[in-house]
């Protein structure tokens, strides 16, 4: 690898990995211990008071319909502070929601095999200079469509496994466009089935043009589900061996998988709005972009990880010089960010969000995390000391929820800074 010739935001990345090399240890299989460890909320700025009235805006979602049910998390690496469960796992059940509720956790899934692609990189199994048709032939040779005219045209620029990770790949999510022509070639080639593998998808989706030249853009797509494939390619094995070897095993996160055995079938959260897949109906598809599913109290253990600056309890994932990359900002002022969900505000690192964090501006510092489409979200605040989780199950549905993904995050901060 010839440093001089990458560019200098890669640069900065790969001489921060090439300086330390961390080691995956073991699980040495011990009995399963609770992430949540009670501690006074007011090590975090939270008093009494302010919880009430949090889990009052949970509850006002519960009544007026939202949701059935929601949990509320603050935590940091002395234990968790704010544990707030709301309402049952889903409509017409009364089973009341709790830390071993499992959602369908779709997107939150991107960090996941995001830190999973760096603790390869780490390894010396991939690159994320690569292109990736070193590891899926298909995508070589890519065209380019212009939106506005329909005209297609030779890709100038290749597609690697950054574009992948920072979501500037070319690809989009045809869900979230189908009224173009691109949107609609999508669903021909499967995007929404899930009887097909993550490679056979990423091998149709090489087959249609990019939205645009790779590096150029971010939108948001189907770039972990491409990126899953790649690192399954590049370590020689399915996509839900290899995170259990280097992420689950070694924190223990015994409760996350692409698919939920039958055993556990009550503990399912279910939607109050919108239509979800069943996670007990086991099928070829494991969707790095948004297939696993977990709980509150699993979950915990990859935010506190990453909390941790790459470990939990005895357990290096990867290093902080790695994670430190992964949070730098991969948009920056050159790329177009017309589709960035945040527009002008915060940017986009290898797998996480950036958002600055009150009272800062875009240069930072920021928080970082992820969001799921049904309902859940988690960041990690260095600089404010705590994590936290946002649990529910709810696509679409009516506006103006008392509570959600976005409400959640400004309540804590809110009661945290007051």
């Amino acid at each position: 690898m010839i440093l001089s010739k990458l560019p200098r935001k890669l640069l900065c990345l790969t001489a921060a990995v090439c300086l330390t090399t961390a080691a995956i240890a073991d699980h040495h299989g011990a009995a399963h211990e609770s992430s949540i460890k009670m501690i006074d909320s007011n090590n975090f700025g939270i008093d009494q008071s302010e919880i009430q009235s949090i889990r009052e805006q949970m509850q006002a979602a519960v009544d007026g319909g939202f949701v059935s049910g929601n949990i509320l998390l603050v935590g940091n690496s002395d234990g968790v502070g704010v544990l707030e469960t709301v309402g049952t796992q889903g409509p017409n059940q009364t089973t009341e929601m709790n830390e071993q509720t499992l959602f369908r956790i779709y997107s939150m899934t991107k960090p996941i095999v995001s830190v999973a692609t760096m603790s390869m990189v780490e390894d010396g199994l991939i690159a994320i200079e690569d292109p990736v048709s070193k590891y899926i032939p298909e995508f070589a040779n890519m065209k380019v469509i212009d939106e506005e005219t329909g005209d297609i045209t030779p890709a100038k620029n290749e597609m690697t496994v950054q574009d992948l990770l920072t979501h500037e790949s070319g690809l989009i999510y045809g869900i979230f466009d189908p009224q173009s022509d691109l949107g609609r070639q999508y669903f021909g080639a499967g995007s929404l089935r899930f009887d097909i593998t993550a490679l056979e998808l990423a091998q149709n989706l090489a087959a249609l043009p990019l939205r645009f030249e790779p590096g150029t853009k971010w939108h948001y797509s189907r770039s972990t589900d491409v990126l899953g494939a790649v690192i399954e390619v590049a370590a020689g094995k399915p996509l839900d061996a290899l995170l259990k070897e280097r992420i689950f095993d070694p924190l223990g996160m015994d409760e996350t998988t692409f698919y939920v055995d039958s055993s556990k079938a009550d503990r399912i959260a279910n939607p109050i709005h919108g239509e979800m897949d069943d996670p007990l109906n086991v099928r070829p598809m494991l969707s790095g972009g948004g297939g696993l599913h977990s709980t509150t109290e699993d979950y915990v253990r990859f935010a506190q990880m990453l909390f941790n600056g790459g470990q939990y309890n005895g357990e290096r994932i990867i290093s902080e010089a790695t994670l430190d990359a992964m949070n730098q900002k991969f948009i920056g002022d050159e790329v177009n960010r017309d589709a960035f969900f945040f527009g002008p505000t915060g940017d986009w690192g290898l797998g996480f969000h950036l958002q600055p964090i009150p009272g800062a501006d875009n240069d930072g510092p920021f928080n970082f995390g992820w969001q799921g489409v049904g309902g859940t979200v988690f960041i990690v605040d260095p600089v404010n000391d705590f994590f936290m989780l946002y649990m529910a199950q709810v696509r679409g549905g009516p506006r103006g929820a008392p509570m959600d993904l976005t409400l959640s995050q400004r309540a804590v901060y809110e009661a945290m800074l007051d």
